[in-house]
């Protein structure tokens, strides 16, 4: 039995979920960031009123904190539960995925093979649906256009790859900063904490090269835009975010032939040029692990 919708749908409210969702019937429920349990549990009684209000079928999630309230009371009314294990991991589960391991009843999916190992299987990954491509414009010598996305993971700046860049780019190049929450003062930039979906991804496609931090959302809408983006790692190390998932994000798709992938403190113009003689094409429209997950329960 595959879950056919129509759907429903529990998120944050940014301006990128906004312009995705537009038009679509969504909750907009607290934020919670990593290993936050407080505003998790702040989620159980939106979680309890959304699934007593509505009616709900099956509960379906993929690598977000925020789903474990609605599993635990989803599985105790007995509802289908599908936790898909964030293309961020692919070294082992999250410490959401390995919560989720111990609610009764949830079916567990793995997008690395490596690691699907009882509970959790492996139909595929998200990746998948990509393939590496050469610039439809030919070798570059210059860049006349660039995008450069931070996301809006809240808590966490990124300042050094924006440092690193200025001090590489072109004077005469024209650049869109998506800064999410570094602090930018006193570096002389026009930055935007978020851009709608819309408006990013058309700036991507019509960007000669795409810089991205290595997060899953940055990494897909430049492949999705055809391009092949420069991923910067962000480090743990260093204050920029709660752990080093992006550094297997940045490998995976590197050994993938689907990005550059550096640390900001080697970051180079020859790095984003070849990141603009390179590009990615679309297989289908649907990752294969969509279609195989659910229906497939042998």
């Amino acid at each position: 039995m595959g879950i056919d919708g129509p759907y429903r749908w529990a998120t944050f409210d940014t301006p990128q979920s906004r312009s995705l969702l537009d038009g679509q019937e969504v909750d907009y429920v607290r934020f919670v960031g990593g290993r936050d349990p407080v505003n998790l549990l702040r989620n159980l009684p939106a979680a309890h009123r959304i699934l007593s209000d509505r009616d709900i079928d099956a509960v379906v999630s993929t690598g977000s904190s925020m789903a474990l309230p609605f599993f635990a009371l989803a599985r105790a009314r007995g509802r289908e539960c599908h936790y898909i294990e964030s293309a961020a991991r692919s070294e082992g589960p999250s410490a959401t995925g390995r919560a989720m391991s111990r609610i009764p009843g949830v079916w567990l999916y793995s997008q690395y093979p490596l690691w699907a190992r009882d509970p959790w299987r492996h139909r595929g990954s998200v990746f998948d649906s990509f393939a590496p491509t050469g610039s439809a414009q030919g070798r570059r010598d210059r860049l006349s256009r660039v995008v450069v996305t931070l996301g809006t993971y809240r808590g966490f700046g990124f300042a050094r790859l924006l440092k690193r860049l200025l001090a590489i780019l072109p004077a005469d190049s024209e650049v869109l900063w998506q800064t999410g929450d570094t602090d930018i003062g006193g570096l002389g930039i026009e930055g935007h904490r978020a851009i709608p979906e819309r408006d990013l991804s058309q700036a991507m496609r019509e960007a000669d090269v795409v810089v991205a931090h290595a997060g899953v959302g940055a990494a897909i809408a430049a492949l999705e835009a055809g391009k092949c983006p420069v991923l910067v790692p962000r480090r743990h190390a260093q204050g920029e975010h709660i752990d080093d998932h992006q550094i297997q994000i940045a490998t995976e798709l590197r050994d993938r032939s689907l990005s550059v992938s550096v640390d900001a403190d080697e970051l180079t113009l020859a790095h984003l040029l070849a990141g603009a003689d390179r590009g990615a094409r679309t297989l289908a429209e649907d990752p294969p692990f969509v279609t195989g997950t659910i229906a497939d329960r042998t």
